[in-house]
C-alpha cells in the first residue's frame, strides 16, 4: 500500500504526536509498505531516527506571511522554497515555542477553510507533489486541524483521506471561545471529505465523536506501539530504600507537574514513607519556566531539595537511562490523555506506573497490567498509590513482569503498523492480498 502520512512539526519541541507518527511511519516501511512521512509547518523532532522527508510542506514562515500579507500569497514558489528551508525553520522554531494557540487563531481558521483560506497556494504545492512525485493509495493526516486541505486533495487525486485523532482538543481548547466554536464547525464540515478516523484509544474516540460531532462508526482505534530498539527490560526491582519516583512529561500544569510536587511533599509527611527521591524530566518550554520555578520553591521550602532532581533527556539513550534510575513512574495529568506514550515507555523498561483513572490510562493499565489507577486530582490518593508500590516490592515485580510481556507482545511498533493497515483496508475496501509485508 502506498501511504502518504502528513504530520505536523511542533515548533522544535518534543511532541508525542511527532514521536508516534515517526514510529508508525518507520514500522509501515519495515512492513514493506511504500510510506512517506511529510512534515508540515516545521521539521519534526524525535528522539529516534527520523524517517520524515527533508522537505517541509506548508512551512510555518510561508503560512504565517500569507496570512498576514496579501503579497506573499502570490510570490514565486522558488522564494517560498527558500523560506521552507528546514534549517531556517528549525532556527525560527526556537522562538515559536513561546507562541500561544490564541495568537494563531486567524491562521487556524484560514487553514481549516482550505481553498477558501489564505494558504491556497500551499494546497496547490501539495497537489503538485502528489501528481509528479508520489501518487498514494491513501493520505493520512496527523490531526483534524489539517482537514481543510482534505477536499482539494481528494478531488484532485481521487484517493481517500483519513485523519488520526491524538490530541487535537488541546490546541482547540486553547483558542478564544468564538474561534474554537468556528474551528469545530469547520472541522465538522471538513469531516464530510474524510473517509474515516483512527484514534489512539477508545476513550478518545468516544470523546472526540461527541466533541467534534463526528460519526462514531467512522472512528477506528489503534493503540500506540513502541519501537523497542534500545529499550531494556532488565530493570532491577529494589526491595530496600532509597526509592525513586519518576515524572516524564512536558513540565506544565496540564500534565500535573504541580500535583506531582504537592504529592511528593505530602508523601514525606506520611508515617510509613520509606526514604524516597524524585527524578523529573520532560520538555520545559520558555513559557513554563516561571511555573517550574514556583514548584521548585515549594520543594525548597519543604526542605526536600536534595531529594528532588530535574534532568534533561535530549535523546533516546538518556531517556532509557532515566527509566532505569526510577522505581515507579507517575504523571498525574489534569488533561485526559489520548495516548500515554511515556506510560508505555516506562512499562517497556520494567517500571510500574501509578496514574489517574481518566483518559486512556484505564485502558492502558487494563491491557498491559503494568500499573495501578488512583482517584484523579487527589494528592492524597496519589500518595497512597505510591506507598502501595513503594512498600511492596513483590507487587512492583508482578506489575513490571506483566507490563513488559504485554509491551513485547502487543504494544510494539509492528503491531501498531499492522493494525493500522488492517483499519485502512477495512475503510478503503483495499484487497489484503495486494498489501506486501516483510
Amino acid at each position: 500500500m502506498r501511504i502518504a502520512f502528513i504530520t505536523a512539526g511542533a515548533g522544535g519541541m518534543f511532541c508525542g504526536s511527532c514521536l508516534h507518527d515517526n514510529t508508525l511511519a518507520a514500522a509501515l516501511i519495515k512492513e514493506g509498505h511504500d510510506a512517506i512521512l511529510m512534515p508540515t509547518y516545521t521539521p519534526i523532532r524525535t528522539d529516534e531516527e527520523s524517517v520524515s522527508l527533508h522537505r517541509v510542506f506548508m512551512g510555518g514562515i510561508n503560512v504565517y506571511l500569507q496570512q498576514r500579507f496579501r503579497f506573499f500569497r502570490h510570490t514565486p514558489w522558488l522564494l517560498d522554497r527558500i523560506l521552507d528551508f528546514p534549517p531556517l525553520l528549525r532556527w525560527v522554531s526556537r522562538f515559536a515555542v513561546r507562541t500561544e494557540a490564541a495568537d494563531l487563531a486567524d491562521l487556524t481558521i484560514s487553514i481549516l477553510q482550505g481553498q477558501k483560506g489564505n494558504q491556497v497556494k500551499e494546497i496547490y504545492k501539495l497537489q503538485r507533489f502528489f501528481e509528479t512525485t508520489f501518487q498514494p493509495d491513501v493520505i493520512l493526516f496527523t490531526n483534524v486541524l489539517l482537514s481543510g486541505i482534505a477536499l482539494a486533495l481528494q478531488q484532485s487525486l481521487k484517493v481517500p483521506v483519513i485523519s488520526l485523532l491524538q490530541g487535537d482538543d488541546v490546541f482547540l481548547e486553547a483558542l478564544p471561545p468564538k474561534t474554537k466554536e468556528s474551528a469545530i464547525q469547520l472541522i465538522n464540515d471538513n469531516s464530510l471529505s474524510l473517509t474515516g478516523f483512527i484514534s489512539t484509544s477508545h476513550y478518545y474516540a468516544n470523546f472526540m465523536s461527541s466533541y467534534l460531532g463526528l460519526d462514531r462508526g467512522k472512528i477506528s482505534v489503534v493503540y500506540p506501539g513502541l519501537n523497542l530498539k534500545g529499550h531494556r527490560s532488565d530493570h532491577p526491582i529494589r526491595s530496600d530504600p532509597p526509592f525513586t519516583i519518576g515524572y516524564f512529561a512536558r513540565i506544565c500544569p496540564e500534565k500535573g507537574f504541580d500535583q506531582f510536587v504537592d504529592a511528593f511533599i505530602e508523601l514525606h509527611q506520611a508515617p510509613n514513607c520509606p526514604e524516597t527521591h524524585a527524578l523529573v524530566s520532560g520538555w520545559l518550554g520558555e513559557n513554563q519556566k516561571e511555573f517550574f520555578a514556583t514548584q521548585m520553591k515549594k520543594i525548597h521550602e519543604a526542605k526536600l531539595t536534595e531529594k528532588f532532581k530535574h534532568i534533561t533527556c535530549p535523546d533516546l539513550d538518556s531517556k532509557i537511562d532515566f527509566f532505569h534510575q526510577i522505581d515507579l513512574l507517575s504523571v498525574p495529568t489534569r488533561y485526559h490523555e489520548p495516548k500515554g506514550l511515556s506510560i508505555l515507555e516506562a512499562i517497556a523498561n520494567g517500571v510500574p506506573v501509578v496514574q489517574p483513572a481518566h483518559g486512556s490510562f484505564p485502558e492502558l493499565i487494563r491491557e498491559t497490567g503494568g500499573g495501578i489507577l488512583v482517584e484523579p486530582d487527589s494528592k492524597t490518593a496519589l500518595v497512597q498509590g505510591w506507598l502501595q508500590l513503594l512498600n511492596r516490592s513483590e507487587f512492583r515485580y508482578e506489575l513490571a513482569e506483566r507490563g513488559k510481556n504485554s509491551i513485547q507482545t502487543r504494544f510494539h511498533a509492528q503491531a501498531m503498523a499492522r493494525e493500522t493497515v488492517r483499519c485502512l483496508q477495512e475503510m478503503l475496501h483495499f484487497p489484503s492480498e495486494t498489501v506486501t509485508s516483510s
